[in-house]
């Protein structure tokens, strides 16, 4: 399956859970606010999501799928097989079950602790960090059910079925938004109540997450069994690699933490802003960079261990220019459009316009380290698919010291937003970092042609921000008024912005037609002469 496709069905299911979550974001904007029971819930949703991404999506999924992989399709010339495959998985499940629901048990006993060392001025609002606690316990169990879902969304994707895990998040959305409504329905917007509502609801998603996830995997013909443990050699070899792959996932994850920390110490609301606003920086960044990440992690491992270098160069030089096609004109868009899509969206019921001005703020400088965040999720896979999870640690650990380190500077002086800008600053440090041992071990390197494809997208993002730039005032009246004239003019900015650049594009040529039509198509392997013609390049 090409490249392409594979980061169409990826990216397609992101974006349909992503209008979700838009969705359930701007709902939940409107009944919680920026308040008391907004931020409370915002800290529980985001601790069993913190060690999800550390475990199951990090971690793991990036250590299991080469060696899933490996066991399917074979290695330096050993056949793989399905049973060899099945056994490998039923192991691996017989052990990670377990882990998962001991650390879960210690984490919901030790809460309080937790949550103290996070949200420690949370204690200063009555009631505040007690509800921050209760909620926290209630949603930690979906941290279980998820990398359950995980780990059978990594099988999956080793064999090129991408679309469940990508379809996956969507319940997720549809489960709180359904929440939202028992609340409103029931209680008539009472925010304690809608606030325990939405933290039932991320348990329940889980487990409805893992039930289709086991109903895809049976589907796809493999039939998972839960035996004892037992520490096999192909499961101490992935324990070996998912150690420094947790410090590596861990490191990213603890900056989170820290930014959290961060933003709880600030005045209330705070916290809920940073998360809402980092949904529009989601957007892009879940359909471009994890849709890309995912797509290209199975088809590297199997270009590496064939011994394929430059089908290896070739993959991650295609997807580098896609993703920089996408995301250069993403960012410019939400940074100049940034007090139009809050306004339109947000800006409503208990959310003020006050927290709306705020939000765009963040926003703003969020998505300044848009095209960095994607970037990296298509250069750690050059490291994660040559079963070296150390180094993408190294840069990481760099980027938090960083990151830590210009905090403290800049939320004295500019609060939540300097925050949101220390983030993107860090990020793309890390984006720098992973590229300059990629090409030093010559695992990766630029060529003239992708960087003159590069100059020429900046060239149409430059010329399409000029436009939005003066077309903001124009409609500026329009995005706070009725729903018709919020909706007529927001598609009016953006068919406009989408016109400019990519007619721009053509012009120029920041559109390779080739590579497209390339990558639509399955190509024949290539031949060592063609190989060393790359290398070349």
């Amino acid at each position: 399956m090409s490249l392409i496709r594979n980061v169409g069905t990826i990216g397609g299911l992101t974006a349909v859970s992503r209008v979700f979550g838009f969705a359930r974001d701007m709902i939940l904007a409107r009944v919680l606010g920026a308040g008391l029971a907004a931020d409370a819930f915002q800290l529980a949703f985001t601790l069993p999501n913190t060690f999800r991404r550390l475990f199951a999506e990090g971690a793991f999924s990036v250590a299991f799928v080469p060696l899933y992989s490996r066991a399917l399709h074979g290695h330096d010339g050993e056949p793989g097989s399905e049973e060899a495959a099945e056994k490998f998985a039923d192991d691996v499940l017989a052990v990670f079950v377990w882990v998962l629901v001991a650390f879960s048990a210690v984490a919901m006993l030790a809460m309080p602790g937790i949550v103290w060392l996070l949200a420690s001025e949370f204690q200063k609002v009555p009631g505040k960090f007690d509800l921050a606690v209760t909620l926290s316990r209630v949603t930690f169990p979906y941290l279980t059910l998820i990398s359950l879902v995980a780990m059978l969304s990594g099988l999956l994707n080793a064999r090129s079925r991408f679309a469940p895990g990508a379809a996956a998040p969507i319940l997720l959305n549809v489960s709180l938004i359904a929440a939202m409504g028992f609340a409103w329905y029931t209680h008539r917007g009472d925010d304690l109540v809608t606030a325990w509502s939405l933290a039932v609801g991320v348990s329940v998603a889980g487990l409805l997450q893992l039930l289709y996830l086991m109903w895809e995997t049976r589907r796809a013909g493999v039939r998972l069994k839960l035996t004892l443990p037992k520490l096999t050699p192909e499961v101490r070899r992935l324990g070996a690699l998912i150690l420094p792959a947790t410090f590596g996932a861990g490191i990213y994850q603890i900056s989170q933490l820290v930014d959290t920390f961060f933003a709880t110490s600030l005045p209330q609301g705070s916290l809920t802003l940073l998360k809402l606003a980092d949904r529009l920086n989601q957007m892009p960044l879940g359909i471009v960079g994890i849709a890309l990440g995912t797509a290209i992690l199975p088809m590297l491992s199997r270009h590496i261990h064939t011994g394929n270098r430059g089908e290896a160069q070739r993959l991650q030089t295609n997807a580098f220019e896609i993703a920089t096609l996408l995301t250069l004109p993403a960012a410019a868009a939400l940074a100049i459009c940034a007090p139009a899509f809050v306004t339109a969206f947000f800006v409503g019921g208990k959310f003020r316009p006050e927290d709306g001005v705020i939000m765009a703020q963040i926003v703003v400088a969020l998505v300044a380290g848009l095209p960095a965040y994607v970037i990296v999720k298509i250069l750690n896979p050059g490291f994660f698919a040559r079963e070296d999870t150390r180094t993408p640690v190294w840069t990481a650990l760099a980027s938090l010291i960083f990151n830590v380190f210009l905090n403290f500077y800049v939320v004295r002086q500019y609060g939540i937003v300097g925050l949101a800008a220390a983030t993107a600053c860090s990020a793309s440090l890390n984006c720098l970092l992973l590229y300059i041992i990629l090409h030093r071990r010559g695992w990766f390197h630029f060529t003239a042609k992708l960087a003159g494809r590069i100059a020429r997208q900046v060239i149409a993002t430059v010329v399409m921000g000029a436009a939005l730039w003066f077309l903001m005032p124009a409609l500026s009246p329009y995005f706070g008024a009725s729903v018709l004239d919020r909706i007529w003019s927001l598609l009016a900015l953006v068919g406009a912005g989408m016109a400019v650049f990519f007619g721009t594009a053509y012009l120029v040529g920041a559109i390779d037609p080739d590579l497209i039509a390339m990558l639509r198509r399955r190509r024949p392997k290539r031949t060592e002469a063609d190989d060393e013609i790359l290398e070349v390049q």
